[in-house]
């Protein structure tokens, strides 16, 4: 297992900048008055297709080249992975076919399929989603694009916290702590390699929806763990069945621990990035904000760095969040 470096995000960068939004570091006095700290927001629903995941897949597909034009590309996704393979598809004129779940929030299905990606629905609690996507990669020849245990991919996420880092020492600042939304751990294993490289002395913490925090609980323990059944879906963008290979084999030794939060307090961070910071935020992209405002992490004197990772909300999540 080939795993990625902090050279392979300083690669990424340089391959994909002219593809993405380069987003900006936001602050706002409320949150900083809140929560004791200066916090520096990352807000990735200002990237082009809404999430941070363009990043990764754009990395991906561009190195895939004319591979992938002439094969295709194949994978599996709530929304916003989805939403960046069939852009980045469309980047290099390939064919994009993506398993989503059928409970997928319409508007993540539609704006895949505005991409011109094919959509297969399966059944989220019963089909095993790697296995159709090995499957169906067999049987067409087309490439699969991991959603998060990929080199390529995780060293393209790993590009949002060199901007971060540059932000914040254009600003004088330096990060004392990180804070990633966490799923299958790409996004937080390239910001881990992207950090070391950069700020070294930043701790990163991985943040998770209860009942689906097995970064956290993998971390405490030395090895992976999986998910119990039957946890909320709220956060549908964090529902991976348990850590990423590649990605906890990057993780483990990099993390300084997991923080786990309700879908109460995830709410109301969507209420509070609406009212404050008038960002629209999806409740996977919320966790890190929610962790703030709930206490659950003690900014008091701290830089802290908060990743918003994307804003693809169901609209009657979303009233639900704002009605409190």
């Amino acid at each position: 297992m080939h795993l990625p470096s902090h050279d392979d995000v300083r690669a990424a960068r340089v391959r994909i900048s002219p593809l993405i939004v380069r987003t900006p570091m936001l602050r706002h006095r409320v949150l900083d008055a809140q929560t004791g700290g200066t916090i520096l927001v990352k807000p990735e629903p200002l990237q082009r297709t809404g999430s941070f995941k363009l990043r990764g897949a754009t990395n991906a597909l561009q190195q895939l080249g004319a591979r992938a034009t002439q094969a295709g590309v194949v994978t599996h996704s709530s929304g916003n992975h989805a939403q960046a393979t069939a852009c980045a598809a469309a980047a290099i004129g390939a064919k994009a076919t993506i398993f989503m779940p059928q409970d997928a929030p319409r508007i993540k299905v539609d704006s895949t399929r505005g991409w011109g990606a094919e959509i297969i629905h399966y059944d989220r609690l019963r089909d095993d989603r790697d296995a159709l996507t090995a499957a169906f990669a067999e049987r067409t020849g087309a490439i699969v694009v991991p959603p998060f245990d990929d080199a390529n991919v995780i060293a393209g996420q790993g590009t949002l916290a060199l901007e971060l880092a540059e932000d914040a020492a254009a600003a004088g600042l330096q990060l004392d702590a990180l804070l990633v939304c966490t799923g299958g751990g790409g996004l937080i294993a390239g910001c881990a390699l992207g950090m070391e490289g950069v700020s070294p002395q930043t701790r990163i913490y991985a943040v998770e929806p209860e009942g689906w925090d097995d970064t956290g609980r993998s971390l405490a323990g030395g090895v992976r763990v999986g998910n119990p059944d039957g946890g909320s879906l709220l956060c549908d963008a964090l529902l991976a069945k348990m850590p990423g290979e590649m990605t906890f084999a990057v993780n483990q030794p990099r993390l300084a621990g997991g923080i786990a939060v309700s879908d109460d307090e995830v709410l109301a961070a969507i209420r509070f990035a609406f009212l404050h910071l008038k960002l629209v935020v999806e409740p996977g992209g919320a966790v890190c904000l929610a962790a703030l405002l709930a206490g659950k992490f003690d900014a008091r004197g701290q830089t802290v760095g908060v990743v918003i990772s994307g804003g693809n909300v169901d609209p009657a999540v979303f009233s639900r969040a704002l009605a409190g």
